[in-house]
């Protein structure tokens, strides 16, 4: 019978110890010794990671030799109660499968510190970092609020067509959103600053 996979967040809240689970992610740290490695993985479902303890006699160093930061994979194991600090819970690995390598050489994320200009230069692997993690989450908390409240009150939303000039090379060009015909819609002035910000509307005189 196969176990359906469960993600970081509902293991670490579970209270529902000593049963088969299976998560996926990716390898954020790695550490240990010849006796036994600790594998920090996680799946973006939560900014924590959830311990993957890997015992040396089922997990000999060379089955181990692509577990590295930024690595994919898929534990599965036995949920119990950490013997360690920092986590309530930790999974002692049964079977580790490598679903995709990343090179410690060239993967850009490790186990430090980086610059917001660095991040700004790997915009696909930015989420993955505590940074980018707290702020997109804390974006979807404000988004889903402003949304909600308007649901909850009758509104509908929609996306309206966009009215453009169409430039395609640069600045985009001016131009005139009014409702009264051409023959009696106002002259535009003639101050360019005034062009620029009475352009877009005209109300009625």
């Amino acid at each position: 019978m196969s176990v359906r996979r469960s993600s970081v967040q509902q293991l670490l809240q579970s209270q529902e110890l000593e049963r088969e689970v299976v998560v996926k992610g990716w390898v954020r740290t790695r550490r240990g010794n010849k006796y036994v490695q600790f594998i920090a993985l996680n799946d973006g479902s939560t900014i924590h990671n959830i311990q993957v303890v890997a015992d040396a006699e089922k997990f000999p160093e060379e089955s181990l030799k692509d577990v590295a930061t930024g690595a994919c994979l898929s534990v599965r194991g036995q949920l119990v109660a950490s013997q360690g600090k920092g986590q309530a819970v930790e999974i002692q690995a049964i079977e580790i499968e490598v679903l995709g390598t990343a090179d410690p050489e060239e993967y850009p994320l490790q186990k430090k510190g980086h610059s917001l200009e660095f991040l700004r230069e790997i915009a696909h692997l930015r989420p993955r970092t505590n940074t980018f993690g707290a702020v997109l989450r804390v974006r979807h908390a404000l988004a889903f609020a402003v949304h909600q409240y308007f649901n909850d009150h009758g509104f509908y939303y929609v996306h309206t067509p966009v009215i453009t000039g169409s430039d395609a090379e640069g600045a985009g060009q001016m131009f005139r959103v009014t409702t009264l015909p051409p023959s009696t819609r106002p002259a535009l002035p003639t101050a360019p600053w005034i062009t620029r910000r009475t352009s877009l509307a005209s109300k009625p005189t």
